[in-house]
């Protein structure tokens, strides 16, 4: 027991020979660990807030994400601060693509997928991809359909890809930009308002446009039913991910609010399928000219064209 005791009194006197060699070291009470053990267990005792405050932003999220904004924090101008908004691997832009394609009910697609790291290069690069389907798709539909008509020339519509690009990518920042400032409004009046960012809204926005490109390619098919067919299927699929995603941004506010908002945005999202493929499926039919055919004696005989 002395011997102990005199360990005791050795280790003593190195801590405080430390102390007064360094005296601004840190040091640990034995009380710390008995404060965080309360905290987790009240923390515990209210299931379900977790998921909330990961949404609402809670003082935690907001100095979590001040902390991350700090240390990524560059300069707008600079190639550094455009590099985080693609800083994605291949497996997280595959498995945003599924969620988007494969809705779950009752789950969160920001949660699940995007809040963790939003990004540009998915949302960039699958409105590009469908600016080309629709716009060589729209040009194959139209040649199929007046395919074996003597009187028909095929020329290429270079000015559909101008068009679809306009269309495709206006609609992809132009209703993300409006929404946002709408929730952001609505938050100064409902606290409960789901918090999103601008980034957040934009990148749903561009994962839930994915399921168009195999829609677009099929609508090579000169079958009207078919089409609109494939026009609703792809709807509900894309439009399920927008309710599901902004129902809990919209649900604590004024009941004919959210639902007018929620309409909206499938409204919009219905308008841009359904224009696509009027525009550039379902051109009405050209009404091509009689062809002139000279006679042996002379006079010019027109044939009338069906």
């Amino acid at each position: 027991f002395a011997s102990l005791v005199m360990y005791l009194l050795a280790e003593f006197d190195d801590a405080a020979n430390l102390l007064a060699a360094n005296p601004d070291a840190t040091t640990i009470s034995i009380d710390e660990p008995v404060e965080i053990h309360k905290n987790q267990h009240g923390r515990l005792q209210e299931p379900g807030r977790e998921e909330d405050d990961e949404l609402l932003g809670t003082d935690d999220s907001d100095k979590t994400e001040l902390l991350a904004g700090q240390k990524k924090s560059a300069p707008f101008w600079t190639f550094e601060y455009y590099q985080t908004f693609f800083d994605v691997d291949t497996y997280q832009v595959l498995d945003r693509i599924k969620g988007s394609v494969f809705p779950v009910p009752g789950k969160n697609f920001v949660r699940l997928y995007i809040r963790s790291n939003p990004d540009l290069y998915g949302p960039f690069w699958i409105c590009a991809t469908l600016v080309f389907t629709i716009a060589v798709s729209g040009n194959l539909s139209n040649f199929f359909i007046h395919l074996g008509k003597p009187t028909y020339h095929y020329v290429p519509e270079f000015r559909k890809v101008s068009i679809a690009a306009t269309t495709i990518y206006a609609y992809a920042w132009l209703v993300p930009l409006a929404l946002w400032g709408f929730l952001m409004w609505r938050n100064s009046k409902v606290m409960n308002i789901v918090s999103y960012s601008f980034l957040e809204i934009v990148c749903v926005y561009g994962y839930s446009l994915f399921i168009y490109i195999p829609t677009a390619i099929l609508w090579i098919i000169p079958e009207k039913v078919v089409r609109w067919v494939l026009v609703m299927f792809s709807l509900c699929l894309s439009g399920s991910v927008l309710v599901m995603t902004f129902w809990p941004a919209v649900r604590d506010d004024n009941r004919r609010i959210a639902l007018a908002t929620l309409g909206t945005i499938v409204l919009l999202h219905a308008l841009l399928a359904v224009g696509c493929l009027a525009y550039f499926f379902d051109a009405p039919e050209l009404d091509f000219p009689a062809p002139i055919i000279p006679a042996h004696n002379g006079t010019t005989v027109i044939t009338k064209s069906q």
